[in-house]
């Protein structure tokens, strides 16, 4: 992506001496941190909001109610006929358009002659619930009418009073909205404060951290052979500490291992070009042998064969170094294949190349499994011709069914395989203990089937022969 070729353009830059580490505020980590900051406690607010509006507006109507019955109390306090001016200003300064009071063993008082002939909308605060509330609220704020509005509720100074009061709904509405913008204004301030903070704890915390891994590894991946590539690992106790002991310890394990493998190339290349040349010394070495295989003297004759084995042997190892040398991975042509008809296949085709072996196909549950007919019988005949070169004179290929794998026992009944082997078994040319042996075998059949998904692993050894289990993928 070329946003992430522009993230690491950035992170080399960083890493260059002189210029300090400090990513943007706009890099994509950071910036995702403190949107999705801003963006969750803006939810968290909105799920406070509702109800926040639903209890401004219970609280101005027992407000209108409690005012109610304090006009009505202070009407009655004197003993002569109510003026009319007065409660009609008491009941303009609180607000209301008039006024009904429902006491015990008293008839109903009302208050208020002007009061509108039609009420469109009538509240009972007695009986809503808390949904109720909500969706009233929402209804007053959003609804354009200037109406008028009768709520009937208990009074908050006395609860054997019930009172009903009729008033404008534009004032309420308008306290509605200038609540919910202070309301948006705080929530605003919090979750942008918030964020600010979880931002730079994240940055002091994690991004900071991330980045300087981020920027070790790159920094390795371009010169893995400098030491000073390789982080040093700070005191910290979290995970970031154990990602950094970890990488640590993984680049100076990989450096010495690339250093190794770097070392081993060079030599690999040497003992190509000298195993070449000695492929053709050889060469000549075995045409002197025949003409010396034509004297008539059964001495020089017999000097001659086994000058002409050995020459045989190292003309087979020089073949089979510079093969192994050339050769990269193989290129895989997987089909579906039948086990048991691949494995019969295999036991046709390398019963006549081992006569003075008997190689017998048990019986087993077939599957279906998905290889390269050609490698896959490379690597068979490795393991084959390995244990019939060690002296096996019966080799069973038994078959059973796993989880993700088909396994192939390859058993045999030959000395089996000793301490020595066993430590450098896949290992290229020290896993063979006979002379004449070059220790190829077995590394290129697990290479042959590990580049298909398979492997395969020695299960025992003994006396009583050697056992490999080859796994299929399934």
């Amino acid at each position: 992506m070329a946003s992430d070729h522009v993230l690491e353009a950035g992170l080399k830059a960083a890493a260059k001496p002189g210029v300090a580490p400090l990513m943007p505020l706009t890099s994509k980590l950071s910036a995702r941190l403190l949107w999705l900051t801003v963006a969750f406690v803006m939810l968290a607010e909105i799920g406070v909001f509702a109800p926040s509006m639903a209890r401004f507006r219970l609280d101005y109507l027992n407000t209108k109610l409690a005012s109610a019955h304090l006009v009505l109390t202070a009407l009655e306090a004197s003993p002569e006929q109510v003026d009319p001016v007065l409660r009609d200003r008491l009941l303009d300064q609180a607000g209301m358009l008039g006024m009904t009071a429902i006491r015990p063993n008293m008839p109903p008082r009302t208050l208020g002659p002007h009061m509108p002939s039609y009420i469109p909308e009538i509240y009972d605060l007695r009986n809503d619930t808390i949904s109720d509330f909500i969706l009233d609220a929402f209804i007053t704020m959003l609804q354009p009418a200037d109406d008028a509005m009768a709520v009937t509720g208990v009074s908050p100074d006395d609860p054997a009073v019930v009172v009903e009061v009729v008033l404008a709904e534009a004032p309420l509405r308008e306290e509605m909205w200038t609540y919910a913008r202070r309301i948006l204004f705080i929530s605003v301030f919090i979750s942008l404060a918030t964020a600010a903070m979880v931002y730079f704890s994240l940055q002091w915390l994690a991004v900071w951290p991330l980045r300087r891994l981020t920027l070790s590894m790159i920094g390795f991946r371009d010169a893995p052979e400098d030491p000073h590539k390789v982080i040093t690992p700070s005191d910290r106790h979290d995970e970031v500490g154990v990602a950094e002991r970890a990488l640590a310890e993984m680049q100076q394990e990989l450096r010495v291992a690339l250093l190794q493998k770097e070392r081993l190339a060079g030599v690999g290349t040497a003992v190509t070009k000298i195993s070449h040349d000695l492929r053709n010394i050889l060469a000549t070495a075995m045409l002197e042998s025949d003409r010396l295989d034509s004297v008539n003297d059964p001495e020089v004759r017999r000097i001659t064969a086994g000058i002409v084995r050995a020459i045989d042997r190292a003309v087979a190892l020089s073949a089979s170094t510079l093969r192994f040398a050339r050769e990269g991975l193989p290129q895989v042509k997987a089909r579906h294949m039948s086990v048991r008809a691949f494995l019969e296949e295999v036991r046709e085709s390398l019963q006549a190349a081992l006569p003075g072996v008997r190689i017998v196909l048990g019986d087993a549950a077939d599957f279906t499994f998905e290889g390269d007919p050609e490698l896959l019988h490379r690597a068979f005949e490795n393991l084959l011709r390995n244990a019939a070169e060690a002296g096996a004179t019966r080799i069973d290929l038994n078959v059973r069914r796993e989880e993700r794998y088909g396994v192939v026992r390859v058993g045999d009944n030959g000395p089996g395989l000793n301490p020595k082997a066993l430590n450098n078994l896949f290992v290229p040319f020290a896993g063979s203990t006979r002379s004449e042996g070059s220790g190829l075998g077995l590394p290129i059949a697990r290479e042959l089937l590990r580049v298909q998904g398979g492997d395969v692993v020695l299960e025992n050894t003994g006396p009583q022969g050697a056992c490999f289990a080859v796994r299929l993928p399934v």
